[in-house]
């Protein structure tokens, strides 16, 4: 069945690329709006309900995932079908060029109120004193980042688990997105989903710097630059995760990430990663562009996975199924022997 998981991981992927998020009843919008209401029932300041709250949340949509999957075992196009809608509805790709588009236009027409109304698109710093420079570096990190959260991620998961690796991955993501923050009201409760979505990011991550890296062009040495500066600051950011793909992206790009962050109240002060001056509006499209080069190249590869996989468990059991039928023939052969003997 992995052979209709890689169809439907292209096929998911085409949609997304040609529409992008349904616009309306967006599942992961119905998620959120279930484990907010969830958390209302479970909520206690500390980790033990933060744990009971995370598994809940994802273990329910996870056994529906399954049940699905166990469900259309003997239909492949059924089964296609599912993965290529769970596909479509985890995936960002197209939305996350998107709204960087918009936000390259409005610093290229030096609108600066607008470019700090759309950055609450993108990621949860507080815009009100950040200037140009500021609104691109936020606006470039959040692309890298979110090449692995909306794009990269969820499709390693959906090669190596079908739909319930796609329904999983982005319920743990979303989820830390909502309580996995080091407010004072999710200091402990958000741990569980924090650390969860930590783990499930750990190889996906360094697969898009590693992407990153090969869809560097190769001229004047950029993709060895990006490569050097991915090994030296990769593992500087306070994120087991994020800074792999923020400094794979800062060297491709030649710009310089990391500083201060605002997050309304709470600041957050973060290593450079990378050299060169700060990004503008240019960066941001050629961020943005790196990014869709990137998610094609993933795709491929968790569609090649997802087949490679579907075709070797196929050879299994056509070698299992072959080898009953010989030690059966066998057994045969052996006693009509001994009754030709008697």
């Amino acid at each position: 069945m992995s052979l209709a998981n890689a169809a439907g991981l292209l096929a998911g992927f085409a949609v997304d690329a040609l529409v992008g998020d349904p616009r309306r009843f967006h599942p992961v919008a119905g998620f959120g709006r279930a484990a907010t209401a969830l958390e209302r029932r479970l909520y206690r300041p500390d980790r033990a309900a933060g744990a009971v709250f995370t598994a809940v949340a994802v273990g329910v949509p996870v056994a529906a995932a399954v049940a699905a999957s166990v469900a259309t075992r003997r239909r492949p196009l059924a089964r296609a079908a599912l993965v290529a809608a769970g596909t479509w509805a985890v995936l960002g790709a197209r939305t996350l060029r998107r709204e960087a588009g918009h936000m390259a236009g409005a610093l290229e027409r030096a609108d600066l109120p607008a470019a700090r109304d759309r950055l609450s698109h993108l990621c949860g710093r507080d815009p009100a004193a950040l200037d140009e420079p500021e609104l691109a570096r936020a606006t470039v990190e959040s692309v890298a980042e979110n090449t692995s959260d909306a794009v990269v991620a969820p499709l390693f998961w959906g090669a190596v688990a079908g739909l319930p690796g796609l329904v999983g991955y982005r319920a743990v993501n979303t989820l830390d997105a909502m309580v996995g923050h080091r407010s004072a009201r999710y200091a402990r409760f958000g741990t569980a989903a924090a650390r969860l979505d930590d783990v499930l990011n750990l190889l996906p991550s360094r697969l898009t710097a590693a992407l990153t890296v090969a869809a560097t062009p190769v001229v004047h040495g950029e993709r060895a630059e990006t490569l050097r500066v991915w090994r030296r600051d990769g593992a500087d950011h306070p994120s087991p995760n994020a800074g792999h793909c923020e400094s794979a992206m800062a060297g491709a790009l030649g710009v310089r990430l990391g500083g201060r962050n605002v997050y309304f109240g709470r600041s957050e002060t973060r290593p450079f990663l990378g050299d060169g001056p700060r990004p503008a509006a240019l960066d941001i499209r050629r961020a943005a562009r790196l990014s869709g080069t990137v998610g094609m190249a993933a795709t491929a590869l968790a569609a090649g996975v997802a087949a490679a996989v579907g075709l070797a468990t196929r050879g299994a059991r056509r070698n299992g199924r072959s080898a009953r039928t010989g030690r059966g023939a066998s057994s045969e052969l052996v006693a009509r022997r001994e009754q030709g003997a008697t």
